[in-house]
């Protein structure tokens, strides 16, 4: 049964051709988040699919005109979903950015799944979970964000909350900072991140955008932008700090997306000859069988020249064959030789001249 073979793919055609933008932006209930990933969809990047656990898309103006609200219902399906937008039948859509809302309610949702297990499986109502499972945990659930920050290749919102203060703090203690959870978990796949707030500046209560964490040269820890901030008010500055890629269309390609398999150099099997072949040739071109006899002896220390291995016989045959082309050599120099006419030495063509003289 033939088997086809995966091309290989050539690293160079994977060289970044467009810019995006891949953030998250944390903050309290109210600020404003959902309605800045709802901004996306007017950011000129194509379709917006926001995948949403907290089932809040609904109260977005433009739902399912302008953009796509996934709601989620079961924490299982959030995955199945992005392999459908990424990789399956949702390729369809044409989808250009992607959102999350959000990390954290999905995040406890499968921790709490998790220790109900571990409480289950105990039979200990007070149970927690191992810092191995908790790692195990982490690791399962962070491929949820790998998929949708780096698979996608696309710009990418990923909500997130801030929790009660001191909440981080009491976790970090009594868990043993197993919760990189929310927070630490998205560092990893973003860009930036971004905390909103509502602050009172100059006497008025404004939404303050604050970049708290960054992975990009475009936007230093500490920037920030106050009022109704848009996505794409952060794509225009990216713009205007790096140049080299395009914003809206991929640069093309310039070399083969796969490389060509060589053909292999076939290798050159030499012909096999018998040893009576090796003695015709011998007696045709002027040698004869007792020098056959007297080479395997030599070369090979074989005295029963019909004892010869078949490599043998092909060394030996190499042998006769360099003889028989320098005794050819030879021949052609001699003959040339014989047909070019004597030089006359200079001292008789001098007598002669006096002779005639």
């Amino acid at each position: 049964m033939a088997t086809t073979q995966k091309p290989k793919i050539n690293p160079l055609s994977r060289r970044p051709r467009q810019q995006r933008l891949v953030m998250a932006i944390r903050g309290g209930a109210g600020v404003g988040k959902s309605h800045f990933v709802r901004s996306m969809s007017e950011a000129q990047m194509g379709r917006l699919c926001i995948f949403d656990v907290e089932r809040k898309t609904r109260l977005l103006k433009g739902v399912g005109t302008l953009f796509d609200g996934i709601e989620i219902e079961h924490s299982d399906e959030l995955p199945e979903f992005i392999d459908w937008a990424i990789f399956g039948e949702g390729l369809e859509q044409n989808y250009g950015c992607f959102a999350l809302d959000s990390w954290a309610s999905y995040f406890s949702a499968k921790h709490s799944e998790m220790i109900a297990a571990v409480r289950e499986r105990t039979n200990d109502p007070l149970a927690q979970p191992s810092a191995e499972e908790l790692a195990a945990d982490q690791m399962i659930l962070q491929g949820v964000l790998r998929k949708l920050c780096i698979e996608s290749g696309k710009s990418v919102v990923i909500i997130d909350q801030i929790p009660a203060k001191g909440k981080e703090a009491k976790e970090d203690n009594e868990v043993g900072r197993v919760l990189p959870m929310t927070a630490s978990g998205l560092e990893y796949f973003v860009d930036i991140m971004v905390e909103v707030s509502l602050q009172e500046r100059d006497g008025e209560i404004v939404r303050v955008f604050q970049v708290i964490k960054s992975n990009s040269s475009a936007f230093e820890v500490g920037f920030e932008m106050v009022g109704n901030v848009t996505f794409k008010d952060f794509l225009d500055h990216m713009k205007k700090e790096t140049t080299e890629l395009p914003m809206d269309v991929p640069k093309p390609i310039t070399v083969p997306i796969t490389l060509e398999e060589k053909t292999p150099a076939l290798s050159v099997v030499s012909s096999t000859i018998t040893i009576k072949d090796l003695i015709e040739k011998a007696v045709k071109n002027g040698f004869k069988q007792a020098d056959i006899i007297t080479a395997a002896r030599v070369y090979h220390n074989q005295p029963n020249i019909y004892h010869l291995s078949t490599e043998q016989i092909l060394d030996l045959d190499h042998r006769m064959t360099a003889r028989i082309e320098k005794l050819k050599s030879q021949q052609d120099i001699s003959v040339v030789e014989k047909e070019l006419p004597v030089p006359i030495p200079t001292e008789k063509i001098a007598a002669r001249s006096l002779k005639r003289a």
